[in-house]
């Protein structure tokens, strides 16, 4: 039992792992934004959020390949051709001297690190189903979410006594002993017995299952939705509190704080999950995120920035709303289709992201001078989420009394 639980908790950090490398991509660099930015030579401030955006980019149109690819070839050898890929993308990013190439660099990471990130979760559901594996995914979350804590610390430590090149060789080395534990201690997940040919219709013949079960549909598009929201604060962060709140050294703490909110919604899924089933806590959270942003709104429209202090507060409310949210949809968009996890983690990420990308290039546009867009963003995300979750709780009730 022993041998068990430690097999069991080595699985979990070990996934959480090779998602965390992403998290450390984003989150160390965004202290070194406006130095990048005039390093490259970019010309609005704005411009620096493509830094953050396009490798969410990279990290949605990436799976459209790994993903097929892992379920023909298993789930190892396409995690490697990924650390490969970010390994030359990061030299890019190190020799960038314009934002075309940065941007190109960046995409390039993006996809590199979807085959970790996608194989993780596709990973997940070989060994588990339903609300354990939403146990799981919370779990693998909690230790991802460390990242975020200590990330822009880490970055902005780095930035004071060398250069902002300097994260990219940090990311580099971290993520060459990720793959190296990965190499030495994971099994394949996926038997051949249950590989599928990888064929030039397998993206059709997935997307043609995938359509057939609308709650997968109706909860990816959910997903896309929040995911986009929480894009444009993290890719605004700097600008909000470095800019607008004049908080240039304490702003990595800033965000490590609020990164505890999320993970400490995530750590309580773990267990509440289990009593009250993902659909629950989805919708007990998508009302609280839209609740939250709303009064937000009602407060301070037409008004100058609160203090910190009530915007942090806002936010953690936000984020610990977000916080159950993040496993249990993706979790519950993948249980129907878990005899294709791989092209299915794909295809369900590459929608959530596409959508999640132009939603928060275009509301992060407007978050110049004050935050309120940003929660008008949260608001209007909110509400046509909880209107695909009415529709699905509809369809559902239809096609159990049928």
């Amino acid at each position: 039992m022993l041998k068990q639980k430690l097999a069991q908790f080595e699985f979990i950090a070990l996934m959480a792992s090779l998602m965390s490398v992403v998290a450390l991509a984003i989150d160390a660099l965004l202290p070194a934004l406006d130095i990048i930015g005039i390093t490259i030579g970019t010309k609005r401030l704005a411009d620096n959020q493509l830094l953050i955006t396009m490798i969410f980019l990279g990290l949605g149109i990436g799976p459209l390949f790994f993903g097929p690819l892992s379920d023909s070839v298993g789930r190892k050898p396409v995690v490697y051709m990924g650390f490969v890929l970010f390994i030359i993308a990061s030299f890019i990013c190190i020799f960038a001297e314009s934002i075309e190439m940065m941007v190109l660099g960046r995409t390039l990471q993006g996809i590199g690190l979807s085959a970790p990130r996608t194989i993780a979760i596709a990973m997940i559901r070989d060994v588990y189903s339903g609300d354990y594996m939403a146990r799981i995914m919370s779990f693998v979350t909690v230790v991802f979410i460390l990242v975020p804590i200590v990330a822009p610390a880490l970055g902005k430590a780095i930035l004071d006594h060398y250069h902002w090149q300097a994260i990219f060789y940090i990311q580099l080395i971290i993520s060459g002993l990720v793959a190296f534990w990965f190499w030495k201690r994971q099994v394949e997940t996926l038997s051949i017995s249950k590989r599928i040919r990888f064929t030039s219709h397998v993206f059709v013949d997935g997307l043609k299952e995938m359509i057939q079960h609308k709650t997968t549909v109706g909860y990816t598009l959910i997903s896309g939705f929040i995911v986009g929201s929480f894009l444009v604060y993290l890719s605004t962060s700097q600008q909000i509190f470095e800019q607008q709140y004049q908080l240039k050294e304490e702003f990595p703490y800033i965000f490590g704080l609020l990164a505890i909110s999320i993970g400490t919604a995530i750590f309580l899924n773990g267990t509440l999950v289990l009593k009250y089933g993902m659909e629950r806590l989805i919708t007990a959270s998508l009302v609280a995120f839209f609740g939250v942003s709303l009064l937000y709104i009602v407060l301070f429209y037409n008004s100058p920035n609160p203090s910190v202090v009530v915007l942090l507060l806002f936010f953690a409310m936000q984020f610990f709303a977000i916080g159950f949210l993040f496993g249990n949809l993706r979790a519950i968009a993948m249980e129907p289709i878990g005899h294709i996890a791989g092209i299915g983690a794909a295809i369900t990420g590459f929608i959530s992201t596409i959508m999640a990308v132009p939603i928060s290039t275009y509301i992060g546009r407007f978050v110049l001078n004050t935050t309120l867009p940003l929660f008008m963003g949260f608001s209007i995300c909110a509400i046509l989420s909880i209107g695909i979750l009415v529709y699905i709780k509809i369809l559902t009730r239809k096609t159990f009394s049928s």
